[in-house]
């Protein structure tokens, strides 16, 4: 959508949003109006900055990157450079200029308290795809899951509201779950931009090499450090989900059944023999109804016979 052509910038960060994630987006449809709209000037300004580096990537990888100019790719920088200044215009009340997702998080900001901070840590995190392509320890991945996925646990919980400072910490683990969530789903597609986000010193504890993976080669030491991965997933969402009971009743749903999703795209990733390179695990309709159902069950309810799919 052309930037000048945009009348109502809540749409055009939902646009955003439904053509980005449709897990995350199916998500937010079960928030209120002002909170989902406000939601998806969130995530929209989070996609932005991510494709930015994203797409600068793939155009170096395609020529020469002292011939890139010549093809009217952007210094990636610069542009994270732009949304740093966007950001503190509009916090200082200098104004939103010409972004609607600018414009949009003017008019957020007006009623929910986002804070800033995480917003920039956010910028430094996807900054650190420009440079880094691998990581020696889960020390080193974790840090990087914080800025680009923790950060936006800060960023939506004064969104949801939450009634005890712990949210906050819980915030940050759910986010972190969904982003190792995303690693193991993207495997393959970051391999393609030369990005490994497997800890390189837990890919030789299960004696599978970067050459293995290179070739895509899925054998027991490859499942068994997928495996791995997926356990220490799971005890990030095990933790993450004790914040949602702290959040506003209005919004648990939401954030409950996000959660929930993204645990099925790690079922898949298993259902799929842990082929992560040309397969592409994704959660069915069929299967995000089921558990939009079951979890409204057990937030109006409390039937312990529904726990099984909301677990």
């Amino acid at each position: 959508m052309r930037q000048s052509s945009v009348t109502d910038p809540y749409e055009y960060c939902r646009k955003i949003t439904q053509r980005a994630s449709k897990t995350f987006y199916w998500g937010s449809s079960f928030l209120p109006q002002p909170k989902r709209k406000a939601i998806w000037a969130v995530y929209a300004f989070c996609r932005m900055v991510d494709d930015i580096v994203d797409e600068a990537v793939e155009a170096e990888e395609t020529r020469e990157p002292r011939t890139a100019h010549l093809y009217g790719v952007k210094d990636p920088r610069c542009e994270l450079d732009y949304w740093h200044q966007s950001l503190q215009h509009v916090y200082n009340g200098e104004g939103s200029g010409d972004s609607p997702i600018m414009q949009a998080w003017e008019d957020m900001l007006q009623t929910y308290a986002v804070p800033i901070k995480p917003a920039l840590e956010l910028l430094d995190g996807v900054a650190m795809d420009l440079s880094n392509r691998r990581y020696q320890s889960f020390a080193e991945l974790e840090l990087y899951c914080y800025r680009v996925a923790g950060t936006v646990g800060l960023l939506t919980s004064p969104i949801f509201g939450y009634n005890d400072e712990r949210a906050l910490t819980y915030a940050v683990e759910l986010g972190i779950a969904l982003q190792l969530t995303n690693i193991l789903r993207d495997v393959g597609e970051d391999l393609r931009r030369n990005r490994i986000y497997l800890p390189l010193e837990e890919m030789e504890r299960f004696r599978y090499s970067e050459e293995d993976l290179q070739q895509g080669v899925i054998n027991d030491a490859f499942r068994e450090l997928i495996h791995f991965q997926m356990a220490r997933a799971e005890e990030y969402y095990i933790r993450g989900q004790q914040g949602i009971g702290l959040l506003h009743p209005d919004c648990q749903l939401s954030v409950k059944l996000s959660g929930v999703l993204y645990q099925r795209i790690l079922e898949r990733i298993r259902s799929n023999d842990y082929n992560v390179f040309t397969k592409r695990a994704s959660v069915p309709l069929q299967t995000k109804l089921v558990a939009a159902s079951a979890c409204w069950v057990m937030q109006h309810v409390g039937s312990r016979y529904m726990v099984m799919y909301c677990k």
